[in-house]
Order: C-alpha cells, then sequence, then structure tokens
C-alpha cells in the first residue's frame, strides 16, 4: 500500500512534483484498462517485459534530450549477458531495469552504491573486491567500483584476457609498467594456461573415448580442475597474482594429471593395435600352413589295394 509514497521518492515523482508532466506515473508502466498481474507473461511489468517498457520512454532521444540522458540504454542492454540470460534461457532471476534502479521508488544509483546494488547477486565478486587494494584508490577517485571493468547496461560475459595485459585487457586502462601491471600479466597468464591445458586434456579423453578407450573416470575427475578455474576466476576480484595462482596449482596438476590418462589410454590403443596385428599375422600364418598341408594330403595319390 505504500507505492504511491514510494512513487513520491522516486526521480519521476519528484519531477512530477516540480509540474513536470512528461515523466512516467502510473499508467505509463501498467497500462490503464488492461491492467494485468505481474506474474502475468503479457503484463507490461512481467520480468520479461520490464526493459521494453522502460525503453518507451528511455529509448525517445527527443524525450531524454532534454534531461541530458542517454537514450541508448535498452539498445545496450539487449546485448548485454544479463538480457541474454533473461530471453534467451528464460531465466526470470536475471537483472532487467529495475532490478538495479527500483520500480515505484527509481533513481538512477549513485557511484557510491553501484557496487552494492551488482553486490545483491554477485555477492562473493563484491566482497572480495571490498578487501582488495583497488578498494582505497576506487573510493578516492569516486569510480563506480564494478563500472569501471565491467561497465552497466551493455554487461558482456567476462573472459580471462579481461584479466591480463593482452587486447580485451581492462587493467591496462589504468596500469602500465607497474606492479598492478606486472600482477595483471601473471594473472591473465595463469588463467590463460590452466584453460589452455583443460581445454587440452578435454579434447585429448574425447578423442580416446571415441576411439574406444575407457576414460570415463578421467573426464568426470577433469571437472575438479574447471571447477578449480572457475573458482580462480572470481578470486581476480581480489587483485593477488599469489592468490590466484594458489588457487589455480590445484587444477593444473589435476588438467595435467588426466591429460596424461589421455596418453596413457592412446599408448594403450597402439599396443591393443600392435597386439592384434600381430596376432592377425600368426592366425593368417597358421591358416597358411594347414592351407598347405590340405594341398599336400589332396595331392597325393590314391593308395591301389593288392
Amino acid at each position: 500500500v505504500d507505492q504511491v509514497q514510494e512513487y513520491a521518492t522516486s526521480i519521476h515523482g519528484q519531477k512530477l512534483q516540480k509540474g513536470d508532466q512528461n515523466v512516467a506515473t502510473c499508467v505509463s508502466c501498467h497500462g490503464v484498462h488492461g491492467i494485468k498481474a505481474p506474474d502475468d507473461p503479457q503484463s507490461t511489468v512481467y520480468a520479461a517485459n520490464v526493459a521494453e517498457t522502460c525503453g518507451k520512454c528511455h529509448g525517445d532521444a527527443n524525450r531524454m534530450d532534454q534531461y541530458g540522458i542517454p537514450h541508448d540504454q535498452y539498445d545496450k542492454y539487449k546485448s548485454s549477458v544479463h538480457a541474454n540470460a533473461l530471453y534467451e534461457k528464460h531465466d526470470l532471476s536475471a537483472p532487467t531495469c529495475n532490478d538495479c534502479h527500483g520500480n515505484h521508488g527509481a533513481a538512477p544509483p549513485g557511484l557510491t552504491s553501484v557496487a552494492n546494488v551488482c553486490g545483491q547477486c554477485h555477492s562473493r565478486q563484491a566482497e572480495l573486491f571490498q578487501k582488495s587494494p583497488h578498494k582505497e584508490p576506487f573510493d578516492k577517485m569516486q569510480r563506480g567500483e564494478c563500472l569501471r571493468c565491467h561497465s552497466n547496461h551493455d554487461i558482456k560475459p567476462p573472459t580471462d584476457t579481461m584479466a591480463g595485459v593482452g587486447p580485451g585487457s581492462v587493467c591496462v586502462s589504468c596500469h602500465n609498467n607497474d606492479k598492478g601491471f606486472a600482477a595483471a600479466q601473471n594473472i591473465g597468464s595463469d588463467l590463460g594456461d590452466v584453460s589452455a591445458k583443460i581445454d587440452e586434456a578435454k579434447e585429448l579423453l574425447d578423442r580416446a573415448e571415441k576411439a574406444g578407450m575407457e576414460v570415463s573416470h578421467a573426464k568426470f575427475d577433469l571437472r575438479d580442475a574447471s571447477d578449480g578455474l572457475t573458482q580462480a576466476r572470481v578470486l581476480v576480484h581480489t587483485a593477488s597474482a599469489d592468490e590466484i595462482h594458489k588457487a589455480l596449482t590445484p587444477a593444473m596438476e589435476n588438467a595435467t594429471k588426466n591429460y596424461a590418462a589421455g596418453e596413457y589410454a592412446f599408448s594403450e590403443l597402439s599396443f591393443r593395435r600392435k597386439g592384434l596385428a600381430v596376432s592377425l599375422v600368426f592366425i593368417l600364418f597358421l591358416a597358411g600352413l594347414v592351407y598347405l598341408k590340405i594341398r599336400q594330403i589332396e595331392s597325393k595319390p590314391p593308395s591301389v589295394e593288392s
């Protein structure tokens, strides 16, 4: 019953109270006569429809220009990892406009609250960042913590290259030949090496399995390496090359072990094939001897009885 009070605190409500008739009100989002419950897929405020509803105003260049607000948020959001989860994977828990901005009390999150908004879902990453060496300088610069590396509306799936120093790196936008640059270089290298080793092991084990070898245990065990890599990727938010290297060491050992299992499977396959070849040669040799013996018996003239 407090929707009206919440609306009064929103940026929309505040501007309406000052006489701005262009801002969104109840009917802008809910409609008039055909109002449906929020959990109805045909509702304008159903989770999968919220962005389109907000985009009707916030995608209007003429309307947004008078407030100095960008009008490309919806287009950017559609290309994001969040939109992919919502529209392609049908994950209704994926964030849309009101998850970050609120609904009736809608307000743009300030730089100091962005991390809190993101941390509602990404709690582990937020916790690690709070203890990282990045926390203090970001506070001093008044930079949005998550925004600096991930942006906001057009958030892309994170990649290992983001944490390195090569193409696609976000670290080099701040670090250049300093301790942070060296740490990023080590982090990117470690992540890349372990990821590549896991891929190599998986590819080798897949080929061994297709060749008929029993490698199910090794393939199952390799999952631990993938899990370790995933955990290390989260630890990137600590900005500690040592912590990440420590977390990746068991994953590299696991991937190396199971790559060796794949190599052993192929050496076993080679041994079996050689054994089969020798057996076939021996069998053919015996068959030849039997054939010659039969021919010899058949070539003898029949004995004449006296």
